[in-house]
């Protein structure tokens, strides 16, 4: 394989048709296939409030998943930290890394992953205290915080383990410094961010301190991909984020639509301008040609780890589309 590992971001969509039971167990086959295949990580994203995404609490899937495999290493992409009280994240990833020792990977982030309503049924959220809460999650597992601070001689159980190793997760950059500065991992959105990562890398590059969870660097930038046999094959399975994302836009909630309700959902002019716009975010067709862009995309950001997130209706056709990559990529 090239200079970069290759790694697998799963939202668990459920698609129209489907049910939750039966997401789930493809996203347990997924990670059993990203493992036979040679993937470095397979990581599951925090979402709520959305009825065509399963995730909605990664670390009882990363349990799973961890428990059904064997070598893969299994992570968050992401927890949403202000979404949580930092002790209860430190609590939970100490028992996973004691369940899973050496395969658990945290990764944090700072949005809400959901609507302002649904965000404020699980706990008053503000973006702005996610630098204080970082430390605060950081000590709390190290157990450093001074004598004299309120916090001072609180234990995080199980004790006898450490935070796996730790990324924060940017889609704009405002965090990446941050990132660098704390000698954590850093992971750029790039499968739903259309700000150029380059920028927001070299910053944390730049700024980055050796800390007891990292002696280097360590970049991690997600990209979406559907891969087919054809580049015709791949655009009708794409089509299916067409329609999700204009969706999105107006605010429906929905099960992820078939690439059939896609290419029959009458687009307005603005709507066909958006999914232009998106398209470009996306990286489909056949495994020579998508395996060439994620090769130019880790050349030009120096990244140390592509991770792809591929949204698929069909399950088998998403198992494929990762096969398809990994004999393209992985050696």
């Amino acid at each position: 394989m090239s200079r970069f590992s290759l790694s697998v971001l799963d939202l668990a969509p459920i698609g129209s048709g489907q049910t939750s039971t039966q997401t789930l167990k493809s996203t347990l086959e997924l990670a059993r296939l990203a493992e036979r295949l040679g993937y470095t990580r397979f990581w599951l994203a925090e979402h709520h409030g959305m009825r065509g995404i399963a995730s909605s609490s990664p670390e009882v899937l990363i349990a799973h998943v961890a428990a059904q495999t064997e070598r893969i290493r299994v992570g968050s992409g992401g927890i949403m930290l202000p979404n949580h009280a930092p002790l209860r994240i430190a609590e939970a990833f100490h028992t996973l890394q004691a369940l899973h020792p050496g395969r658990i990977d945290l990764g944090i982030g700072r949005a809400p992953g959901t609507d302002p309503a649904t965000s404020r049924a699980l706990r008053p959220f503000d973006g702005e205290q996610f630098p204080a809460l970082m430390r605060e999650l950081l000590s709390l597992s190290r157990g450093d915080f001074e004598e004299g601070h309120p916090l001072h001689g609180v234990e995080v159980v199980p004790g006898d383990v450490d935070l796996p190793p730790v990324w924060i997760l940017g889609s704009s950059g405002a965090s990446a410094r941050f990132a660098g500065s704390l000698g954590l991992g850093y992971g750029f959105a790039s499968h739903f961010s259309p700000t150029p990562p380059l920028p927001a890398i070299l910053a944390y590059r730049d700024s980055f301190q050796p800390s007891d969870l990292f002696e280097r660097p360590h970049v991690i930038v997600a990209v979406a991909v559907v891969c087919a046999e054809s580049e015709e094959a791949a655009d009708w399975l794409a089509r299916s984020m067409d329609l999700s994302w204009v969706r999105m836009q107006r605010g429906e909630k929905g099960l992820f639509p078939t690439p059939e309700e896609a290419t029959a959902y009458p687009y307005t002019p603005y709507e066909r301008a958006l999914v232009q716009e998106r398209r470009r975010l996306v990286h489909f067709g056949t495994p020579a040609a998508v395996s060439a862009k994620i090769r130019e995309i880790a050349h030009e950001t120096g990244a140390d780890e592509i991770m792809v997130s591929s949204m698929i209706h069909d399950p088998a056709a998403r198992l494929r589309s990762y096969e398809l990559l990994a004999g393209a990529l992985i050696d």
